[in-house]
């Protein structure tokens, strides 16, 4: 994808209505165009791997195949060549943020988020990022704190597999309370690409396959409130 090419996106969701708002948000922005759309999450998973959009927008309630099981089958683990999909929905229950997320979505948005939240989320994840709505996040990253501070037995968060730098971890922190890379940047000082450059570094380290993952060890390990 050249700076010329907009942004091709495939919506699914089962309300007409959403669907055409949607479109008429995203193709109003000068980056990104509606190349399909989906009723159901069959048509979704069909359409997905005929046209190639840049970015899947999938509900999670539709017909024939929700949009959780649409996600695994076009992001998830072991897809030869996993799309990039971002879940929006009304519903912000746990089980369906963590169905998402380790599907292999790079985003979550409540459909309340409004629109300009919406473009970023599909802008942030054409270039390898993840936006997950900050009411989602807070609480999202919470719970695996809980979950892993309940699981004594369970597996222990990963070691890396080279030590962290002091600047990785401030931008795993940053990472961990929901920042975007813009917000990382501005942050420490720093460009946006030295930013990308250390989470290239920390998700080689960590093993990691997103930021998803990386927030996740820094709330497991305790980093996500190290200053």
């Amino acid at each position: 994808m050249t700076d010329r090419s907009p942004i091709r996106v495939l919506i699914a969701d089962d309300q007409d209505m959403v669907r055409t708002g949607f479109r008429f948000f995203l193709d109003a922005q000068p980056d990104i165009t509606v190349v399909a759309e989906a009723a159901d999450g069959e048509t979704a998973v069909r359409l997905a791997r005929e046209v190639r959009p840049d970015v899947c927008l999938l509900d999670i309630r539709m017909p024939k195949l929700d949009g959780l099981e649409a996600t695994r089958l076009l992001a998830g683990p072991g897809v030869a060549d996993p799309m990039r999909v971002v879940v929006v929905t009304t519903f912000d229950l746990d089980e369906y943020v963590y169905g998402a997320l380790r599907g292999g979505a790079c985003g979550f948005l409540l459909k309340d988020s409004g629109p300009t939240l919406l473009a970023e989320a599909v802008r942030a994840a054409a270039v390898g990022d993840s936006l997950v709505s900050p009411s989602v996040t807070v609480r999202l990253l919470k719970h695996v704190t809980a979950e892993a501070d309940a699981a004594a037995a369970g597996p222990e968060a990963p070691r890396p597999q080279e030590p962290l730098t002091d600047r990785e971890l401030d931008v795993v922190r940053l990472v961990a309370l929901g920042h975007t890379n813009a917000e990382i940047a501005a942050s420490m000082f720093v460009s946006l690409s030295t930013v990308k450059t250390h989470l290239a570094s920390i998700q080689l380290k960590l093993a990691a396959r997103n930021r998803v993952e990386i927030a996740a060890w820094a709330w497991r390990t305790g980093h996500a409130n190290d200053r």
